[in-house]
C-alpha cells in the first residue's frame, strides 16, 4: 500500500496551488497551520481515514465544534489536492443556529462607546478605521483598499478572494476621512498607514481596539474587527430586508455565509415575538 505522509515538499506545492486559487494569505497560512497540527499528531504514521477520524475524536477535548470543522475543512482540501480523497472524513454535524450569544454580539451603543474612547484617548487612526469598517461593512483586510483618492471620489473598488465589487463612502465618512487625512498630511495613497508610511498591520489593529475595552465599558470578548461587518450587516438589513443586496455588498458568492450575519440574538427574538400580541 502506497505511504502516505504529508511532507513540506508536498506542502510547497499545496501552496502554490492555493496561491493560484487566489486564497488571501491570511487564509492560506491558516490551512497550512492546521495541515501540520494534523502531521505532528499522526508523528510516524501514515495518512489514512481511520487517522483522521481518530484526530476529529481528539479534538473535541480541546475545541469548539466549529473550530474542528474549520480544521477538518483545511485537511479535507489538503487530502483532495494530493488524490487520498478516500482519506477524507466527514465534519461535525452542527444544529443550525437560530440566535446569536448575547455574549458575542457588538450592539450599536456598544460601538458608540468604543469610537468615543478612541476619540478620547486621542486615538484618530483607530476612530477612523473603526467607524470606516463600521459604515462600509468591509474587511479588515480591506482597508488598504481605502486610498485618499478614494475618499475625495466617493468610493473605491475593492479586489478579495478573485471578486470585485465597489464600495461607497458614506458623506459623514468622507468628511472625517478628509479631516483625518488633512490633519495626518496624507496626499496619495492608502489612508491608514503607520508613522513611516507603511500599511498598518491587522495585529496592531486588534491589539489597539482590546485596549479600548476598559475604557469603553465593553467585553472584550465582543470586541474584534469583524464584528463590526456584522453590525453592519444587521444594521442593514433591519433597514432594507433585502439579503440579496447585503450579499453583495459583502462580497459573500453564498447567501448561506450572509444569513449568519444577520442572526439576532435570542433576547431580541424573544421582544419581536413579544409583539406579536397572542396572549390574550
Amino acid at each position: 500500500m502506497e505511504e502516505r505522509r504529508i511532507t513540506e515538499a508536498v506542502l510547497l506545492h499545496y501552496r502554490e496551488y492555493l496561491e493560484e486559487e487566489e486564497k488571501s494569505p491570511h487564509t492560506i497560512e491558516k490551512y497550512l497551520r492546521d495541515i501540520r497540527f494534523f502531521r505532528t499528531w499522526l508523528s510516524e504514521r501514515s495518512v489514512s481515514r481511520q487517522e483522521l477520524a481518530a484526530y476529529r475524536d481528539s479534538l473535541k477535548e480541546i475545541y469548539a465544534v466549529q473550530s474542528i470543522n474549520s480544521m477538518l475543512s483545511s485537511i479535507n482540501s489538503f487530502l483532495r489536492f494530493c488524490g487520498w480523497t478516500d482519506c477524507c472524513v466527514r465534519q461535525i454535524r452542527v444544529q443550525k443556529q437560530i440566535f446569536c450569544s448575547q455574549d458575542k454580539e457588538l450592539s450599536r451603543d456598544e460601538y458608540r462607546r468604543l469610537v468615543e474612547a478612541a476619540r478620547r484617548k486621542k486615538k484618530e487612526r483607530l476612530e477612523a478605521a473603526l467607524q470606516t469598517i463600521c459604515a462600509t461593512g468591509i474587511r479588515i483586510s480591506e482597508l488598504s483598499f481605502i486610498t485618499v483618492e478614494a475618499v475625495y471620489r466617493g468610493f473605491t473598488s475593492v479586489s478579495c478572494k478573485g471578486k470585485c465589487r465597489q464600495i461607497f463612502l458614506p458623506q459623514k465618512l468622507q468628511q472625517l476621512l478628509k479631516r483625518y487625512i488633512r490633519k495626518r498630511n496624507i496626499k496619495k495613497g492608502q489612508v491608514f498607514v503607520t508613522g513611516s508610511g507603511k500599511p498598518w498591520d491587522r495585529s496592531n489593529i486588534w491589539r489597539e481596539m482590546k485596549a479600548l475595552c476598559r475604557e469603553a465599558g465593553v467585553m472584550p470578548g465582543k470586541v474584534f474587527p469583524h464584528n463590526l461587518r456584522h453590525l453592519f450587516a444587521r444594521t442593514y438589513y433591519n433597514m432594507k430586508k433585502d439579503i440579496a443586496k447585503l450579499a453583495d455588498i459583502l462580497g459573500h458568492s453564498n447567501i448561506n455565509t450572509t444569513r449568519i450575519y444577520i442572526v439576532s440574538t435570542g433576547r431580541e427574538h424573544q421582544r419581536q415575538i413579544g409583539r406579536l400580541g397572542l396572549v390574550v
